[in-house]
């Protein structure tokens, strides 16, 4: 992404500083699946939204699928009122515009989300950078499922205004928001984070900066100790799908899960939290998920993971 190089110039107020920040004008910078969605919501709930990638090819064919997502939704909330429907549409699309600049949008924004690749050193260049441009006022979020929000934070100067807003996918659909505070984080701007996720019609629930936050936290290492009995052989993981489904009430087994996730994913996150702390039994690594990520059998998007698909 290009970045200017006029900084913005930042005026500090007493007055400013002891209010709680109320969230109307949004960047969300990344235009894939997570990013997309978020931009979404936010345009439905009333928002000034815009979304930011690296091309326009990549935001167009974001676009395309905010729209298609709209018209989904709308055909079942609005199946007797299709002209209200269209309108929603096009009140949602008017909130949301889109830049391949994230430098030159954040000098109006009131909180900037980020959705880019799970790499830290990506993300710490992004708000490096950001954090020179954007007002004092502006609060910083990232969308990490896996990633320390600590160490995001300490690539800029505001980390009393960073946090963590980790959605779910698919995000329209999805009433959950970990929202994540640091121990820098300030109040403000917790209840700040936890006022919009409101406004968006999410359920927020709370959370230290802790590896995986809560769902990913106990979700991952169920998944790997599903992959780890079936590496024993103690059952195929077909039994292990259905038992799940049937004794536990889970609406995909494990492995329909990982397939479903993506493999790459689920070893990104258990190698990055080995790293962590590698003597933590429920973070080892499973020889066979890295079979099959090293062979590109990645789940669903590749056609076969742990299962196969047409």
């Amino acid at each position: 992404m290009a970045f200017a190089t006029r900084p913005f110039v930042r005026f500090s107020s007493a007055a400013a500083a002891a209010k709680k920040l109320v969230v109307k004008h949004v960047a969300v910078i990344g235009g894939g699946l997570m990013g997309a969605g978020i931009a979404q919501i936010a345009a439905a709930t009333g928002h000034t939204v815009i979304l930011v990638d690296q091309s326009d090819e990549i935001l167009n064919k974001s676009k395309k699928g905010i729209e298609d997502s709209l018209k989904k939704l709308t055909k079942k909330k609005f199946a007797d009122k299709p002209e209200a429907g269209a309108e929603f549409i096009e009140k949602t699309l008017k909130n949301l515009t889109t830049s391949t600049d994230p430098v030159s949008v954040v000098h109006s924004t009131d909180l900037v989300v980020e959705a880019i690749v799970e790499n830290l050193a990506v993300k710490n260049e992004l708000f490096k950078t950001l954090d020179k441009f954007a007002p004092e006022h502006t609060i910083f979020a990232s969308n990490t499922s896996s990633l320390p929000i600590t160490e995001i934070a300490n690539a800029t100067t505001r980390q009393d205004r960073f946090g963590g807003l980790h959605f779910f996918n698919p995000v329209p659909l999805m009433k959950l928001v970990e929202v994540i505070k640091t121990p820098m984080t300030s109040q403000k701007t917790f209840e700040s984070l936890m006022d919009f996720s409101k406004a968006l019609g999410k359920n927020p629930v709370s959370c230290k900066d802790t590896p995986g936050f809560i769902v990913n936290r106990l979700l991952v290492p169920y998944l790997m100790e599903a992959v780890r009995l079936f590496e024993r052989g103690d059952a195929a993981k077909e039994d292990i799908d259905v038992a799940m489904k049937l004794g536990a009430g889970y609406p995909m087994g494990p492995f329909e899960l990982l397939d479903y996730v993506g493999l790459d994913t689920s070893k990104y996150i258990i190698d990055g939290w080995h790293l962590l702390e590698p003597d933590n039994p429920l973070f080892a690594p499973s020889p066979l998920l890295d079979k099959l990520v090293e062979e590109k059998k990645l789940g669903k998007k590749t056609g076969e993971g742990f299962y196969k698909y047409k």
